[in-house]
């Protein structure tokens, strides 16, 4: 099966929730193509097979639906594009807000009681339909679009609304009927309309800085040396193992390797971290970070958008362009809502008429309804949540990969987490070396070493480590095999070598001194064995150390009502006593990598209270929701059969790619922050569609009981969505440790 193509179209001309739930809808209808419109980036982000349908053939279909699109361009572009738009409503706005002063003048002074500066109707006819009809275009181009195609949106009610008291008003005025003129009403509303149009793009602006701030922070120079010479070249012709200079108080242009020179970086808007790192030569720096005293020369390795920042980049725009399942209620509910609300108008017109005769009157609550009724704030919710918390979180060192993930942590009940490289440093180091009686310490460190050429095990590193350190100097060798989760075997002139775990050598048929062992495991020591021909040539005792905020993570997690769970290929008695020292009471020992997708399984599947969090999960319908925190090639099949996966920076790149949420910080407090922000994410949107809900179940039925002028109706409704948006904004101040 051919993976299918994915493409991000930057979409134009959509004004609340139907229009991209209907663009959404019109696209999906294509052959094989699966899309995700969101109103808040304005983007669509579509998977497609382009034997079955091109890119042309989205681009029409998008404007087949009244839109218009075009693939995405640089950030700056799109930029200039979005000002350029903003400066067009801006002008629109000001012209309609000169022309309507007068006549929202006139209505205050009738409020008051006063009629002494009343304008002549054809003064109102002159003013309003400037207003009506070119600052209010875009209201009967988006209706006609959206009815063309077959759906109906906010411009459909924002049309119908203010025309029906235009052309009221004129009648009135041509017809000399006794009856009072609505210019200032339908001009007012299109005014107040345009200026909550204006509120809402600034606040999602603000929404999306944190993206624009990440873009900003790589510098466009870099000081590159070609063929001897320095010179000051665009990032953008840089290419892998140009030799590049960073000074002090500059940022480094792309990722690279220190050749020469000492300094510290500070590395806070790539981790989160807020300590300078040092750096010496072979030591890795990383674009956009800032290098604070000494000069560096630098090797590139990653440039362009192979860059860890362009990776972040990627990511957070994934993200903030996709949908939590808890919008799926409000784009059901924006899918049908204007209709709906058109025969709620239609329903007022016709009672309010038979009630009293007055068809005007009617006729005005009718337009209060169409008015105040706006899809936009539900469509909002969510959306704009999600943006400003995934760019946050980016600035703080997580990356989330969608919002699905970010929606499923506030609700983790349990999280399981491998030891090595997660809860420890991932780095352990030989502590001691026991010979047997006729071997000396440094044959059997060589021993060693001989056979853990043959692995990539983190045990099997520390022994060419320390090998390395002291100066020795492993044999040339090969045919070693490695038996994963227990060790080695080799044949080596002729001779029968074993090296792994006690379990490993005692199934061997190697006799050990099981009480030394059992000592240097309490210790939480990892221990390995050597053997040849059968006979123990000695045992190596190595020691991971606890990460430093392990065991302040675990008691954060635990405060939350998550229970943690560690995971340990080493024996009992070493996880026991790595896990007492991270605070940890439930550990599963000697799991071969293998096995740890099935541990994730298994406690996904049990029913038994996991949790002070189950409970309350099981009230809800929900299983158990179930995390994986891991950083090694082995912990991808674990993270993928989590409901919610997190991988160390430091892990491998499977790791990172299976995991949902990526900790540039290497540190598990890490997993408790994305806890946080998810918990305080949701609130936000709990709190936005209870306010769009409660703003429209409170409004409409005002409206129709005539309790709501259509001037205070369009600014009730010109600022729901400005209201909704700012309260997402205010995610903004969520900070780590939360």
């Amino acid at each position: 099966m051919i993976a299918p193509t994915h493409i991000d179209l930057q979409i134009t001309g959509m004004h609340c929730a139907s229009c991209s739930a209907r663009l959404e809808k019109v696209l999906n209808q294509l052959p094989e193509v699966k899309a995700a419109v969101n109103i808040a980036t304005e983007k669509a982000h579509i998977d497609y097979d382009p034997k079955q349908t091109d890119l042309a053939a989205l681009i029409k279909a998008v404007q087949g639906a009244g839109f218009d699109a075009h693939p995405l361009r640089d950030f700056a572009a799109e930029k200039r594009d979005r000002l350029a738009a903003y400066r067009r409503e801006l002008m629109q706005f000001a012209i309609a807000a000169l022309l309507t002063l007068p006549l929202l003048g006139e209505m205050l002074l009738m409020f008051f009681g006063s009629h002494m500066m009343m304008l002549p109707g054809w003064l109102q006819f002159a003013l309003a339909t400037p207003v009506q009809f070119w600052s209010g275009w875009r209201f009967y181009t988006g209706a006609w679009s959206s009815l063309k195609s077959g759906g109906s949106n906010m411009d459909v009610l924002v049309a119908l609304g203010t025309s029906a008291a235009y052309l009221l008003s004129c009648a009135v005025l041509l017809f000399d009927l006794n009856q009072p003129l609505y210019f200032e009403a339908s001009a007012t509303l299109i005014t107040l309309i345009l200026l909550g149009k204006l509120l809402e793009a600034r606040a999602k602006g603000k929404a999306s800085g944190a993206l624009e701030a990440l873009i900003n922070l790589q510098p466009k120079l870099a000081h590159v040396e070609r063929d001897g010479v320095m010179q000051e070249l665009p990032v953008e012709q840089m290419q892998a193992g140009d030799v590049f200079l960073v000074r002090p108080g500059e940022s480094a242009p792309v990722d690279g390797e220190v050749l020469e020179g000492s300094s510290s970086m500070d590395e806070a808007m790539l981790t989160g971290e807020s300590l300078p790192q040092n750096k010496q030569p072979g030591d890795k720096v990383y674009a956009a970070t800032l290098n604070q005293n000494g000069l560096l020369k630098c090797r590139a390795l990653a440039v362009g958008a192979h860059t860890q920042l362009a990776a972040i980049i990627r990511l957070v725009e994934q993200a903030q362009g996709s949908k939590a399942a808890i919008q799926k209620l409000a784009d059901q509910i924006s899918a049908v809502f204007v209709p709906v609300v058109l025969a709620i108008a239609l329903l007022t017109l016709t009672g309010w008429w038979l009630y009293d005769g007055n068809f005007t009157g009617a006729l005005i609550n009718a337009v209060s309804v169409l008015v105040i009724a706006c899809p936009c704030a539900l469509g909002l919710a969510t959306p704009t949540a999600v943006v400003v918390a995934t760019g946050r979180a980016a600035q703080v060192g997580i990356l989330v990969k969608d919002a699905a993930a970010l929606e499923r942590a506030h609700k983790l009940a349990v999280l399981v987490v491998d030891k090595t490289g997660t809860l420890t440093e991932g780095k352990p180091g030989v502590t001691d070396l026991l010979p047997a009686a006729e071997i000396s310490p440094d044959e059997l460190l060589q021993t060693a070493a001989t056979l853990a050429q043959g692995s990539t095990h983190p045990l099997s590193r520390a022994l060419l480590d320390h090998a390395k350190t002291l100066q020795i100097a492993p044999a040339q060798t090969s045919g070693i095999s490695e038996i994963s989760g227990h060790g080695l075997r080799a044949e080596i002139g002729g001779k029968h070598y074993l090296l792994g775990s006690p379990a490993f050598a005692t199934s061997e048929g190697i006799a050990l001194d099981e009480r030394q062992i059992l000592g240097l495991q309490q210790q939480g020591k990892s221990v390995i064995a050597i053997a040849r021909n059968g006979k123990l040539l000695g045992c190596i005792a190595l020691a991971d150390q606890l990460r430093a905020g392990s065991r302040a993570a675990v008691a954060q997690l635990a405060a939350m009502g998550v229970k943690v769970v560690m995971l340990s290929g080493d024996n009992r008695a070493t996880a026991q006593a790595i896990a007492a020292q991270a605070g940890i009471a439930d550990f599963r020992a000697e799991v071969l990598p293998q096995d740890k997708a099935a541990v994730v399984q298994s406690l996904k599947s049990q029913t038994d209270s996991l949790s002070p969090q189950r409970e309350m999960v099981r009230e809800r319908g929900q299983s158990t929701i179930i995390g994986m925190a891991g950083d090694g090639i082995n912990d991808a099949p674990a993270l993928a059969a989590a409901d919610v996966s997190f991988a160390m920076r430091s892990g491998s790149d499977i790791a990172i790619e299976a995991a949902d949420i990526t900790l540039m910080r290497n540190d598990l407090m890490g997993v408790a922050d994305a806890i946080s922000l998810s918990r305080a994410t949701l609130r936000k949107i709990r709190q936005n569609l209870f306010f769009a809900f409660a703003y429209n179940v409170l409004g409409i039925p005002l409206a129709m009981l005539g309790m709501l002028s259509p001037v205070i109706a369009g600014a009730a409704m010109a600022m729901s969505s400005v209201s909704v948006v700012s309260n997402a904004l205010l995610l903004k101040r969520w900070k780590p440790g939360a």
